[in-house]
């Protein structure tokens, strides 16, 4: 079985995201926040359909506001369930709203959801999906592993001999300090 690396360079809709998002470290709330709900969206699902629905996802959810998404409202759950250019699941929409609200908790506690990360880095796969079972919903081992590895948290996103490892590498991704 061919590594994302491999498959990703020769197709138009991973390619670009292999390119210039995964593996990348992130530091803004808004794109961490994307992440994780593109992630927990995801399971059960092929990641290219996330990346054909990733307009409608930002759409859909306020650009990622986090402030936004966590005010949302049983108006915009029905909203967000008619909406055919996202996931439909109540359980991932569900999350998407709750996950937003725990964001702003730990904002208040520690100015950013990157800031609480940094806090709780390193850790190992494991201990990782513990944290966010604990503090997140709809977050189990494979969600955790994705969303870590496509921010930088975790070591892998791509092979040593891949063309992105280095770009990534040079941007000091958590995983690597």
């Amino acid at each position: 079985m061919a590594s994302y690396c491999e498959f990703a360079i020769t197709d138009p809709l991973h390619k670009p995201y292999h390119d210039h998002e995964y593996g990348f470290p992130l530091t803004a709330d808004s794109a961490l926040f994307e992440r994780l709900v593109l992630e927990i969206n995801q399971a059960g699902l092929s990641w290219a359909t996330i990346l054909r629905k990733r307009a409608g996802f930002l759409k859909a959810y306020s650009g990622f506001d986090i402030d936004a998404v966590a005010a949302y409202n049983e108006f915009d759950r029905e909203r967000l369930l008619g909406d055919a250019s996202i996931i439909r699941n109540r359980l991932k929409i569900n999350a998407a709203i709750e996950n937003a609200r725990r964001l702003i908790d730990i904002r208040e506690r520690s100015s950013s959801f990157a800031a609480w990360l940094n806090h709780h880095h390193p850790r190992s796969k494991d201990e990782w999906v513990r944290l966010f079972k604990k503090t997140f919903l709809f977050t189990g081992g494979e969600i955790v592993g994705e969303f870590l590895l496509s921010t930088g948290y975790l070591p892998g996103a791509h092979q040593q001999n891949c063309p992105i490892y280095e770009k990534v590498l040079a941007m000091n991704p958590p995983w690597s300090i």
